[in-house]
């Protein structure tokens, strides 16, 4: 009754106690999402009240779905941002973004807490990205996010709502990142997984070429992708695969191995056709000659391919009788059509050596036969070395008067220094040593009553000579060596050419100490190195491949750039190695 009467009779403090105890009893506050009801919707703007005096206007369109209009109706009930109680015009402030913003930070905090998925709305372009809407909230897009693979053409993706992973969330700044591409991956290892549990190696399948590198071509298996790798597209040498494949060619391949741990893929062709090498042994005899094509050309021979998928190989050796330590390019060209003989086939390690020189008429054969010993013959001085002259014979060999075939009387220090390069000189046939390819001459033998009889006298084998005059042998001159006998100390060879025994030390094997090994060479091997040291009187000749290695180093590097540059040794070498080929 009391309460009654003084509202019937309010006084002013009356009216004060009322209006505390409504704002007491009210359940709203500013900076809060309430809910409302829609009282009415009159041009484009929604009428809601929230509970308080006055109602609140907001926009229709801030009742907009991704894609779609709003879905409201007098009487719906909403939520809706409170940001003041009552403005200038008396009426409430209310915000429906800000209601959804609050929503979505809330709902998208517990998702990614969880690590779940969320759903959003590509629905526009920035710099950099895509703006997406995850139900409120707005969010970036990296384009580096969207896809897998990067996509020329977005607009099938806008305004579609497909699920994302939230990868960066920072409440204060209002940012959120979202990866699709993450989503796809996640996908594509579920469907990868799956693909190739069906798979097993020795399956041969169908596919498409999808992409082709310098190393192979990648080949699509159905939503897998497998490498082909260039060694496995033919038993033949193939350069490069877009010589034998094109992308999008439909192809038959054979799965030859699978990664159990990474999944990958490693695809064959060649293994869909039977194995040249199988039946190598019957086609070619050793000793025989076959006609093949050059394929390729290296500082150490050339690769000569005899039929589909056999090829061997022409050591710079045997290339000539004559052309010493000349690179096989200024001997032979690729493509172009020779005759070899087969000297050695090794089928397990699917190696067949040949030879260029055995198909044509040895020299120093019909040298012998023609100029038998005791023939007094008229050549050119070639060089002068350490251990005496080289002459230039008829047949484009060489013979060697060595220092004690020079003069009766004087030292063959003393007596050479009466010879140079370019001067004729008459002398006689000593010794020929066709196994050796040798041929000792005597200058002084034709003195003093020697002619053809002396000769004949002093016709004991001469050490040194043979070989071209440019492979003769001196200290720092690169040459052939053939390994003669193999010891813990290092290795006993021949200078290939001549008949002069050299010693190659085991810390000489190589510049890389843990490669200075002795037992790494085989008797008959042959390698190349520099000669370090001679003695012509005591005949001691020291050769070094380390020396060689290091030598070649030093002009690369002074020739292609330093370390000073920036450049590393595998830089330079490379570039070395590449104007070389382009110099061929």
């Amino acid at each position: 009754m009391a309460k009654s009467a003084v509202s019937m009779n309010p006084t002013k403090s009356d009216f004060e106690s009322l209006l505390e105890e409504s704002y007491l009893d009210r359940p709203v506050a500013e900076g809060s999402v309430v809910k409302g009801k829609v009282l009415a919707i009159e041009n484009d703007l929604v009428i809601v009240d929230v509970g308080l005096k006055t109602e609140g206007r907001i926009p229709l369109k801030d009742f907009d779905q991704p894609g779609k209009p709003a879905d409201i109706k007098v009487g719906s009930i909403v939520e809706v941002y409170l940001e003041r109680i009552e403005n200038a015009l008396g009426e409430a402030v209310l915000s429906r973004e800000k209601a959804k913003r609050e929503e979505a930070w809330v709902r998208l905090e517990e998702m990614t807490t969880k690590a779940e998925r969320v759903d959003g709305v590509i629905f526009g372009r920035v710099k950099g990205g895509f703006t997406v809407d995850l139900g409120g909230a707005v969010a970036f897009l990296p384009g580096s996010q969207v896809d897998v693979r990067p996509i020329r053409d977005v607009g099938p993706l806008m305004h579609v709502s497909q699920p994302f992973v939230i990868l960066k969330m920072d409440r204060k700044r209002g940012n959120i990142v979202v990866s699709r591409r993450a989503i796809m991956e996640e996908t594509r290892a579920e469907q990868r997984s799956e693909l190739v549990g069906n798979l097993a190696e020795g399956q041969v399948v169908e596919g498409v070429v999808k992409n082709i590198t310098d190393y192979g071509a990648f080949v699509d298996l159905g939503g897998i992708d497998g490498l082909l790798h260039v060694t496995d597209i033919a038993w033949k040498r193939v350069n490069h695969p877009s010589d034998v494949l094109t992308v999008g060619q439909n192809v038959k391949v054979q799965i030859v191995r699978i990664n159990p741990e990474t999944q990958r893929i490693s695809l064959g062709m060649k293994q869909l056709d039977k194995d040249p090498w199988e039946i190598v042994t019957e086609k070619f005899v050793v000793g025989s000659k076959v006609k093949g094509k050059v394929t390729n050309i290296t500082d150490y021979g050339a690769f000569v391919e005899l039929e589909d998928g056999i090829e061997g190989l022409v050591h710079v050796s045997e290339m000539s009788w004559t052309k010493k330590n000349v690179h096989p390019g200024k001997i032979l060209s690729t493509t172009e059509a020779i005759e070899v003989q087969v000297l050695e086939i090794d089928s397990a390690k699917r190696r067949i050596s040949l030879g260029l020189k055995q198909v044509q008429q040895n020299p120093w054969v019909t040298f012998s036969q023609k100029y038998p010993k005791g023939t007094v013959m008229e050549g050119e001085v070639k060089n002068t070395t350490e251990f005496g002259l080289f002459v230039g014979l008829d047949g484009d060999v060489d013979g060697m008067v060595h220092l004690s075939d020079l003069d009766w009387k004087r030292p063959g220090e003393e007596a050479i220094k009466d010879y140079k390069k370019g001067d004729m000189v008459k002398a006689v046939v000593l010794d020929v040593d066709q196994e050796k390819e040798r041929i000792s001459l005597g200058i002084k033998q034709l003195t003093e009553g020697g002619g053809a009889g002396a000769s004949a006298a002093a016709s004991a084998p001469r050490s040194g000579g043979g070989g071209a005059s440019d492979g003769a042998p001196r200290k720092g001159a690169k040459v052939t060596c053939e390994v003669l006998k193999v010891e813990d100390g290092g290795l006993e060879v021949r200078i290939v050419g001549t008949d002069i025994t050299a010693y190659a030390k085991r810390g000489d094997l190589a510049r890389d100490r843990g490669e200075q090994r002795s037992e790494r060479f085989a008797v008959g091997e042959k390698f190349d190195a520099v000669i370090t040291a001679m003695d012509a009187k005591a005949r001691k000749v020291n050769v070094s491949i380390k020396a060689m290695e290091i030598s070649e180093e030093r002009e690369a590097v002074a020739q292609y750039g330093s370390s000073d540059s920036g450049a590393s040794l595998g830089d330079i070498f490379q570039a070395a190695m590449k104007k070389k080929e382009e110099d061929k």
